[in-house]
């Protein structure tokens, strides 16, 4: 059972795995941070190069907010667009009238940072390793009036049955369901995106994972009418550029769509590889069934190896300043079979150099 902690443990809520490349990592094999190698695709670059023509006339988001909605068979009334999924988790801890706040974790610690800054007392639901980090419904608080949950969830890579998330959902309570992820697994079996018969629902979508945007800043949110409004004037004039409107649009496409789900399904290719191969050393433990662009390991001395593989030209991500791990955990983000194959063989090298 998922068990309920008021006591707040410190964790640097703002550390993320892009501090791992800033700080000396230039050069070194990135699995620190979840998007996608080898993106954006050269399409893509093109259709954002060509958006810079128009830079003088004031951003327009109508087609894109269009477009999403189409994507998710909507109406606009229930799309924003925003800054990426991060100013998302900001426009909700400033702009919603609640009072008891809950963060399921271990996940993404953006919206925990983002209810403190605002003021708010989170309280924080921890899921337990031992129960391969599941949720159970009946560990959130009844009282609670606002729940942030991951699906699929970083850093654990766990996918939540859909059922499971819905269950939370009841009038009175705002349940914030971050897809950040989602477009990564085949079929987005699981995804509540496009739901509306559930009281509160808020989904989160991110467009700077799969395809390679992070320095663009592109994602939005899927929510009733009164919610979208009430954030929507919480945010400045023009918050999303013409080019991350132009990316939004063209990453929704049908084109898009059908390359996201092709990528999906080489990523379980690779990540079963990735697992097999971390099954081989008895000192590592994965957490078991993966769904995400990423899994999540356990070792003693994780640190030291996390160091060790940085000497050997691979980029880990600590897992300590997510609430619920500690400095045993790294997350290792999934990629092609030849570099994971040369991560291996350095892992070997770490963990040999630990022991001796």
């Amino acid at each position: 059972m998922a068990a309920m902690r008021t006591h707040i443990t410190e964790h640097d809520l703002r550390h993320h795995g892009d501090a791992e490349v800033r700080d000396g990592g230039e050069g070194l094999t990135d699995l620190a941070v979840n998007v996608r190698a080898n993106t954006p695709p050269e399409w893509l670059r093109e259709r954002i190069a060509a958006s810079l023509t128009g830079l003088a006339a004031y951003p327009d988001g109508r087609a894109a907010r269009a477009a999403v909605a189409g994507r998710h068979g909507l109406p606009v009334e229930r799309v924003l667009l925003t800054a990426g999924a991060a100013e998302a988790f900001v426009l909700l801890a400033r702009a919603l009238p609640f009072r008891r706040p809950v963060v399921v974790h271990p996940q993404f610690t953006e919206p925990e940072a983002a209810l403190r800054d605002a003021g708010h007392s989170v309280r924080r639901v921890l899921l337990r390793p031992e129960n391969g980090f599941r949720l159970d419904p009946a560990a959130v608080p009844e009282d609670a009036d606002l729940v942030v949950v991951g699906n699929p969830t970083n850093p654990t890579s766990v996918l939540h049955p859909r059922g499971v998330l819905a269950a939370l959902a009841r009038p009175g309570r705002t349940l914030v369901v971050d897809e950040a992820f989602m477009d990564a697994v085949p079929g987005e079996r699981e995804a509540l995106a496009g739901r509306t018969d559930l009281p509160g629902l808020v989904v989160l979508r991110s467009l700077t994972k799969t395809w390679g945007l992070a320095g663009l800043r592109i994602g939005y949110v899927l929510a009733e009418p009164a919610v979208v409004s009430a954030l929507s004037r919480a945010q400045p004039l023009w918050p999303v550029s013409t080019p991350a409107l132009v990316a939004a649009e063209a990453c929704v496409s049908p084109r898009a769509l059908a390359e996201a789900e092709e990528a999906s399904r080489r990523l379980v290719v690779d990540r079963a590889h990735l697992v097999a191969g971390l099954g081989e050393f008895e000192e590592v433990r994965v957490v078991a069934s993966a769904e995400g662009p990423f899994v999540l390991v356990r070792m003693a001395g994780a640190d030291s190896v996390r160091v060790r593989l940085r000497g050997l030209g691979f980029l880990a991500r600590r897992g300590d300043t997510f609430p619920g791990l500690g400095p045993e955990w790294l997350r290792l983000a999934v990629r092609d079979r030849s570099t994971t194959n040369r991560f291996l063989q350095a892992l070997d090298q770490a963990l040999t150099l630990a022991s001796s």
